[in-house]
């Protein structure tokens, strides 16, 4: 087979296959081209999510009569000009492989001017250039990018829908926005206003652009710096997650990179604060010297690589611990006032009477549920708590307590002993165990034979109705209950896109959002199975999931409506419990399929046999 040169033409054409995937990779080239050039402001109009029409102007340092036409040619860059300057790459682009791409598929037209004297007017077309013109000489330089793909039409049967298009541009915008707080970003589409940041170097303002006034107040500041790195940057309080790891932005000298190694250490770091399934939102800000860092080894200079990545990773995880371990993490929610816990001496209550011949024991069953939350309360909650307008909300949760009390193993006289237990039921149950009392109105004290065992009441009754709930919404129906206040959430303009886009398939489980201008929504009905109070956490949780996955998987989400039930409806510390409700909860916590932990993965019971106990005491040596 013979060997065959290929022409410019044809080279750049298969070249901007992988620089020139979608519309916003013309974008991100063109905008970091103004970035590289010191532009202090950048606009950006695009037609058609792009397809139509892409135009990026900018007040940067504009280029010559000269330089203007070279730009174009395969190769040909400002940025480095000898090997040793890959070494030392300091600008987002350096391959000079981008403007020649772009023209080769499209209409392009280009003004610039060093604004020192007349401007340069350049017009190509596949490539080809076409005019070339004195133009005004305002500083700066205006691409304009038509047509695109217009000579590659098979490109275009790979194009996704105007909004998906929009929303991967509109992504691109909010990398870049938090990447360089000091740049001043406009965008528009089809003559909307899309996009905007103040260009102050205010980087938690951009932040509340991106991601709305509620999550930049939620945000903590970081800053660390070692001989070969600077960290600074943003992390969301661990009560402000997504379903999505897209949240977490890293910066690397100014440009957007993702980097696995850097995300885990980012994870770790969030280790125990997170719920199952949930990610942070975090923008870090990343600065070493270029020699560190190897950003020529991907297309799109996404993946770099580190020369070292340990040191790096345990900056990052250690940076965001330390920063943990010295902010007061509780979320501020409005409550009543309470009052002041019981002293330490009350806190351990014992009822001698009744456990004096355990084994004997009888359950009195009262006239109320063991262990519903409306019932078992602290002795510190005020009368007002009681009768707050949120009484509503417990309904539902009150009526599956009773459920589960009435589903419960019904307790005779003599209960069944561990052995048998062990053996009908081995690794999936507690052994029958006694309380004798509870500390701090927190731990259950209970013992048996086998010794002592200290229980966490609201990790056991977390996971009773954990199960129990999981079960129930799986056999609700999904129909809708009419709200009398409509809820209004407000999301960020890439989360808008994907909601208009992405209605339909939210509209078929029971989810009707309607638009209320400003990027905020109104919901004026809901499935029935949501749980009651947790509306909201749902809703979001559905909308991230329809942006991750673009659909809905409804049992996951069921299974994280029962997990969020489970836990802030079961009962909290300083719940003082009498005898039988301790009994009770220990009988149903040997009823589940999982004892040993909450749904979250914490430990439940603690043991001490009799053979440890004897010991600590020197009784056996």
């Amino acid at each position: 087979m013979k060997i065959y040169q290929m022409s410019d033409a044809l080279a750049n054409k298969i070249a901007a296959g992988e620089v020139v995937e979608r519309p916003a990779s013309v974008v991100k080239e063109l905008i970091e081209n103004s970035i590289d050039a010191n532009s202090t402001w950048i606009k950006l109009d695009i037609m058609e999510a792009g397809l139509q029409q892409i135009k990026i102007t900018d007040n940067g340092d504009g280029m010559s009569e000269d330089d203007c036409e070279r730009a174009f040619l395969r190769h040909a860059t400002s940025k480095i000009r000898s090997e040793s300057d890959l070494f030392h790459v300091s600008t987002l682009g350096f391959r000079g492989e981008a403007l020649a791409s772009i023209a080769s598929v499209s209409r392009l037209t280009m003004k610039t001017s060093q604004g020192d004297e007349a401007g340069t007017f350049l017009s190509l077309e596949g490539g080809k250039v076409l005019e070339k013109k004195k133009s005004d000489a305002r500083r700066g330089t205006e691409i304009t990018v038509s047509d695109l793909f217009f000579n590659t039409p098979a490109r275009l049967k790979y194009m996704k829908t105007i909004h998906t298009e929009l929303g991967h541009i509109t992504d691109l915008l909010n990398r870049l926005a938090l990447s360089h707080p000091n740049i001043r970003f406009e965008a528009t589409h089809n003559g909307k206003g899309l996009f905007k940041t103040p260009g102050t170097g205010d980087l938690l303002q951009v932040i509340s652009q991106v991601y709305g006034i509620g999550v930049a107040k939620k945000m903590i500041p970081i800053n660390q710096e070692t001989l070969d790195f600077s960290v600074e940057g943003y992390i969301a309080k661990p009560e402000v997650t997504r379903a999505s790891r897209s949240y977490i932005s890293i910066m690397i000298n100014g440009r957007f990179i993702k980097s696995y190694p850097l995300t885990q250490a980012i994870i770790r770091a969030y280790h125990t604060l997170l719920p199952i399934g949930r990610s942070p939102i975090v923008v870090l800000s990343i600065t070493m010297d270029p020699i560190l860092v190897d950003v020529n080894v991907h297309p799109t200079k996404l993946e770099v690589r580190f020369s070292k990545e340990k040191e790096l990773c345990l900056l990052v995880e250690e940076t965001i611990k330390s920063k943990f371990r010295e902010t007061t993490l509780i979320p501020e929610v409005e409550q009543a006032p309470v009052e002041k816990r019981k002293s330490l001496q009350h806190s351990l209550d014992f009822d001698m009477d009744k456990n004096k011949n355990y084994k004997q024991h009888t359950v009195v069953h009262e006239t109320q549920p063991a262990v519903d939350q409306s019932v078992v309360r602290s002795n510190s909650v005020t009368a007002e708590q009681q009768d707050t307008p949120h009484q509503a909300n417990e309904e539902l949760v009150d009526e599956l307590s009773e459920t589960i009390e009435s589903q419960s193993t019904k307790l005779s006289g003599h209960p069944v002993e561990p052995s048998h237990l062990e053996e009908e039921h081995t690794n999936s149950r507690v052994p029958v165990m006694y309380p004798i009392g509870q500390l701090h109105g927190t731990y259950i004290l209970a013992q048996n034979d086998e010794g002592f065992y200290m229980i966490d009441q609201h990790a056991a009754q977390e996971r009773i109705k954990y199960e129990f709930f999981k079960k129930k919404l799986g056999e609700t129906f999904n129909e809708s209950q009419e709200l009398l206040i409509p809820m209004t959430f407000e999301f960020s303009k890439q989360e808008s896109i994907f909601i208009e886009h992405h209605k339909s398939e939210l509209e078929k489980v029971g989810l009707f959002l309607e638009s209320f201008g400003n990027q905020t929504y109104v919901i004026r009905s809901h499935p029935n199975w949501f749980p009651k109070g947790f509306e909201e956490e749902i809703i979001r949780e559905m909308i991230e999931q329809v942006m991750q996955e673009e659909r809905i998987n409804i049992e996951s989400i069921r299974e994280e409506a029962a997990i969020l039930m489970s836990c802030k409806r079961s009962i909290k510390a300083n719940h003082h419990l009498n005898h039988d409700d301790m009994y009770r909860l220990l009988q149903d916590l040997r009823n589940t399929t999982d004892p040993f932990t909450c749904p979250h993965g914490r430990p439940i019971i603690v043991h001490f046999s009799s053979y440890e106990l004897e010991k600590m005491f020197k009784r056996v040596m």
